[in-house]
């Protein structure tokens, strides 16, 4: 019976073996497959850990060391001017000591010609004084002869009115009433004559002596008769007449010598003001003149050490150009700097903070700067100041390049920092003793959400995360993740398409407008010919928001690309080559770019490099 039982046994000991060796190989091999799936992924796509520690999240950028407080000291002459004598950089000045003189030979020369015109004009403004003087006398004089005249017109006709006429009346008629008398005599004697003839007391001659004498009498009657009738109708009425026509006329001949005599006066007073502005005027072109040459030579108005401004200009960061040192014989413009005289020993860092950047730098943050020249020391600082528009200068040599010039003001002052030396700053944004992150390019959008797409038994999971800011390098995880964690460095692209769910109900087929073909602006030529897209563009069945940044790994990591295309160095370049450009030409190249309409300067901006090079190259020929 016990024998039966381990001979059953022995039986079925090899079919027990047989099962487990089953089951092992089964485990192996779903193990192994799973084993293989992750190393698989890990080999076809890149993968990172992730991780929690200390965590600094910071701006990063290039400056260099200005002093904080500093005179300028400018070209004040007009126009171009050459240096006759220029300071050597890095000389200790004192109060009053001569800095630059420039060439003042072409204003000695404008002074001889503007002492001549300021003589011509002096004898020109005292000649129209004394013709003012002469002209008021003048007027005054001729104004009262002709009131004169006016008057002596209205007493003769006063003086016929009340004398002559009267008298000349009562001549005349007193002459009447002697004739009327005489007549009357020579009457009463004819007739007593003819009684004495009568009687023959006398001869006939006699009485006809005394008729002839009536007769006479009678004559003489009526001719004074007639002579009163004649100065009464005729000749008074065109004495009158004659008179009150001289009173007129004196009246108005006054008039119009007061009215001559106004404007003369007024005319010289006008030329002799004219004539005073112009001796002024020339008198204010002298004193400009000789404030000009005075201005030739510059004097230290503190001491200080001397800084060329070209040497200040000409370092560190973008925007910062190559310009020609300043020296002797070189041409210089009116308002350009010259010299930079720092007037103490505290010292700032000028940066430039990339538009993208923005947002993470406020007054105040801490900063840590690193000199070049200096290998091994860490100054300390603080954010002080951040213009409130971009680098004008900046735009227009790049319009897809927007920086903010920003100041910072460092605490520990070192007598080794020189003004115009490069150095690099951090500018700490947040700082964490314990922080989960992951790199950057592991986070992408997936409509507004942003997702990393985790390795879990051999596939990508997709999970929605919260992050906080990124240093450009690695991204904070608030939530969603957890340490030791695989997360994909290539996340596919696809995934980021928008969702059906987040199309709006609101908008319909028919409220978007059709699509109509756009004429090309003039002298632009129309692509004909369907380009592949590239990184960071949309393709076809590929959603735009993914082309234009949330599909594709966050602003920032090393999948990132700058504008238009072009990698940081190759912005850099672009950037060296257009400021090293003569003054002259970036000055053509600025006004040509704010020349431009807003629709083609937003069609410059989406170009690619050699594409905006022929647009700016056509544009700038033809406007020649």
């Amino acid at each position: 019976m016990a024998s039966n039982k381990i001979l059953r046994v022995s039986k079925k000991r090899p079919l027990i073996f047989l099962v487990g060796a089953l089951v092992l190989f089964s485990v192996a091999f779903a193990w192994s497959k799973a084993f293989r799936s992750e190393e698989a992924i890990k080999t076809n796509h890149a993968t990172a850990e992730v991780m929690r520690g200390p965590l600094r999240i910071s701006v990063i950028a290039s400056g260099s060391i200005k002093a904080k407080e500093q005179i300028v000291i400018k070209n004040e002459v007009e126009g171009r001017t050459s240096i006759i004598y220029l300071v050597p950089e890095g000389t200790r000045v004192q109060k009053g000591d001569l800095l630059v003189e420039l060439d003042a030979s072409r204003l000695l020369d404008e002074k001889v010609d503007q002492q001549i015109k300021v003589q011509n004009m002096e004898a020109a403004f005292v000649s129209a004084r004394e013709n003012s003087a002469v002209v008021e006398n003048q007027a005054q004089a001729d104004v009262d002869k002709a009131r004169l005249a006016y008057d002596f017109a209205k007493e003769d006709l006063k003086k016929y009115l009340e004398g002559e006429y009267p008298n000349q009346l009562k001549d005349w008629e007193s002459r009447i009433t002697l004739a009327k008398e005489e007549l009357t005599r020579a009457e009463e004697k004819v007739d007593w004559s003819k009684k004495l003839y009568d009687e023959k007391y006398i001869s006939e001659s006699e009485l006809a002596a005394d008729e002839l004498t009536m007769k006479r009498k009678a004559l003489d009657l009526e001719l004074a008769k007639s002579n009163l009738d004649l100065l009464i109708n005729f000749t008074h009425k065109r004495k009158l007449a004659q008179l009150e026509s001289d009173v007129k006329q004196a009246e108005m001949a006054l008039e119009r010598t007061v009215r001559k005599a106004k404007a003369d006066v007024v005319q010289a007073k006008a030329n002799l003001e004219a004539k005073k502005a112009e001796f002024d005027q020339q008198k204010d072109k002298l004193k400009k003149n000789e404030t000009q040459i005075g201005k030739a030579k510059i004097y230290a108005p503190a001491e200080g050490l001397v800084i060329h401004a070209t040497s200040a200009q000409s370092g560190g960061g973008p925007g910062r150009r190559t310009i020609q040192p300043l020296d002797e014989g070189q041409e210089v413009r009116e308002r350009q700097e010259l010299i930079h005289l720092p007037v103490s020993s505290a010292a700032k860092v000028e940066v430039a903070i990339p538009e993208a950047s923005l947002d993470k730098v406020r007054i105040g943050l801490p900063v840590r700067v690193t000199v070049d020249a200096i290998p091994g020391e860490t100054f300390l600082g603080k954010v002080a100041k951040i213009a409130p528009l971009p680098d004008a200068q900046s735009a227009w040599l790049n319009p897809d390049l927007k920086v903010y010039n920003t100041d910072i003001y460092l605490e520990n002052n070192n007598s080794a920092l020189r003004t115009g030396m490069s150095c690099k700053v951090e500018i700490i944004v947040e700082q964490y003793m314990e922080a989960t992150y992951i790199p950057v390019q592991a986070v992408l959008r997936v409509g507004v959400q942003p997702t990393v797409y985790v390795v879990r038994e051999g596939k990508l999971e997709p999970r929605k995360v919260e992050i906080g800011l990124d240093n450009n390098r690695v991204v904070r995880i608030i939530k969603g993740l957890e340490p030791g964690e695989l997360v994909s460095l290539t996340p596919p692209l696809a995934a980021a398409a928008v969702e059906p769910a987040e199309y709006s109900k609101d908008i319909t087929t028919d409220m978007i407008p059709a699509k109509t073909e756009e004429k090309p602006a003039p002298g632009v030529r129309r692509e004909t010919t369907e380009k592949r897209p590239t990184e960071g563009q949309a393709g076809p069945g590929v959603d735009r928001k993914a082309a234009q940044g949330e599909g594709a790994p966050m602003a920032g990591g090393p999948a990132a690309g700058g504008a238009g295309g072009l990698s940081p160095e190759q912005q850099q370049a672009q950037r060296e080559r257009l400021q090293n450009l003569p003054p002259e030409e970036q000055e053509r190249r600025r006004q040509f770019f704010e020349s431009l309409p807003p629709e083609e300067r937003e069609r410059l901006r989406t170009m690619s490099a050699e594409e905006r090079r022929k647009f700016v190259q056509e544009r700038m020929g033809s406007a020649k």
